[in-house]
């Protein structure tokens, strides 16, 4: 077997570019809602009655449940996408369902919090499940030799799609403080240019990306509940088969609770530890974006030529570097070399993991196995951000000492690395379709 779509039509150029700019349109429910406005909003401003470190807790709570969802329903909904044919039409509707529920955000304001809870939980359960979605188009649109940088480009453009709904919101910010006004008003108006931005760069999308797996059920045939979770058993039970896709799973869950920590809690360490306003974190993850989809476009390139293995472990060995400097950061400077090494590590890591399992997944079983990939990738979503918010909680807000349990995260999941064989990885799945 040649290449991992010679079972499909082959993609055009259009269609590859449609597919990566999935990666831009829902990166700014990740960037505005997730890590640089809306959270620290929540903690600073909606929940601020409860107190720093219950705000905190609180925060990490809703996006845990939020990702505790996915975690269960992924693999599944990703089994019945591949028996039914209906990847692209639960990607419309998961599409839809985070547009709209980011654009009810905007009705939050001071003391909404279980308003802002049950939206940010619906909201980041249909992100998540469209981004398991349309991470299982990738290995049936590319071949082995052009995956990583696929996957890289996408993660790219990802990031661009981030700076620039940062930029539209940084004009809004810095326009609306100019008349007087303060975060109760200019973020709501935020979470609305997000949906739109969404909304709009989705449609490429939604237009153009094709669905190539065969229909063997009707999506309306109840049966297929059933067959999804039949299917995922079976999965289960093949672990020991695919045993490199299974201990990377593991690696990518232990290193992957690092990486969420800075995602979701990135905006509130440097607003309560550094003392950043709205403006001064806006440029912050503007900046970081940049580094981001440099990193993420080099790391594309690298890995079609040393391996996704290896990239993985030089972008835990800059994760563990920044985490130092940002623990040991006084002063700006030293947070600013922290910001950007993770910008470089967080386009890597992404980039190279998600092309991995691309290389081990089976063919006709992609939405299953990047169901696999979303189950490892929420549960790692619900311990890192608990583990944090825990930690601040229990050391009474001190958010530098919670910081330091990325760290362990990273090492931990590096030396779990080491365990998997990505050739032989590759090659049981050419086999196993």
């Amino acid at each position: 077997m040649s290449s991992i779509n010679s079972h499909y039509d082959p993609a055009t150029r259009r269609e590859r570019f449609a597919w990566c700019m999935y990666d831009f349109a829902n990166s700014g429910y990740t960037t505005v809602i997730l890590t640089a406005i809306f959270n620290a909003y929540f903690v600073g401003v909606v929940a601020a009655e409860s107190g720093n470190g219950h705000a905190t807790l609180l925060w990490t709570l809703t996006i845990a449940a939020a990702n505790l969802l996915v975690l269960f329903s992924a693999p599944v909904v990703g089994a019945i996408a591949d028996y039914s044919g209906a990847k692209k039409r639960f990607l419309v509707m998961t599409t839809l369902g985070c547009v709209l529920f980011t654009a009810l955000l905007s009705f939050v304001g001071p003391g909404d919090v279980i308003l802002a809870v049950i939206l940010v939980i619906l909201a980041t359960f249909m992100f998540a499940s469209g981004e398991n979605l349309i991470a299982a188009f990738l290995p049936e649109i590319s071949t082995p030799e052009t995956i990583g940088r696929l996957s890289g480009y996408g993660w790219s453009l990802g990031y661009l799609g981030g700076l620039l709904s940062l930029v539209l919101c940084l004009a809004y910010v810095t326009y609306a403080e100019n008349q007087g006004l303060d975060a109760s008003h200019y973020v709501p108006v935020c979470t609305l240019i997000v949906a739109a931005l969404f909304g709009i760069a989705a449609l490429p999308t939604l237009l153009w990306l094709r669905e190539r797996s065969g229909v063997s059920q009707s999506i309306k045939n109840a049966h297929l509940i059933s067959i999804g979770f039949e299917r995922l058993r079976i999965t289960l039970q093949h672990a020991r088969q695919h045993t490199d896709l299974f201990r990377f799973l593991i690696s990518l869950t232990t290193y992957y609770s690092g990486i969420h920590i800075v995602i979701v809690l990135a905006a509130v360490y440097a607003q309560e530890v550094m003392g950043f306003k709205t403006q001064d974190t806006i440029i912050l993850i503007m900046v970081v974006n940049v580094t981001a989809a440099i990193g993420a476009f080099l790391f594309g390139h690298l890995q079609d030529r040393i391996g996704s293995c290896r990239c993985i472990a030089v972008t835990l060995l800059i994760w563990s570097a920044a985490i130092i400097c940002a623990y040991f950061a006084t002063d700006e400077a030293l947070f600013w070399v922290a910001a950007n090494l993770i910008g470089i590590a967080l386009g890597g890591a992404q980039s190279a993991g998600r092309a991995l399992v691309g290389q081990f997944t089976p063919l006709g079983r992609q939405g299953e196995f990047f169901g696999l990939w979303g189950l490892a990738t929420k549960l790692s979503a619900i311990i890192g951000p608990l583990t944090y918010g825990g930690m601040v909680y229990l050391f009474e807000g001190d958010h530098r000492i919670a910081l330091l349990s990325s760290l362990v995260f990273f090492i931990l999941g590096l030396a779990l690395l080491a365990t998997v064989n990505e050739r032989r990885g590759r090659e049981i799945a050419r086999i196993s379709y």
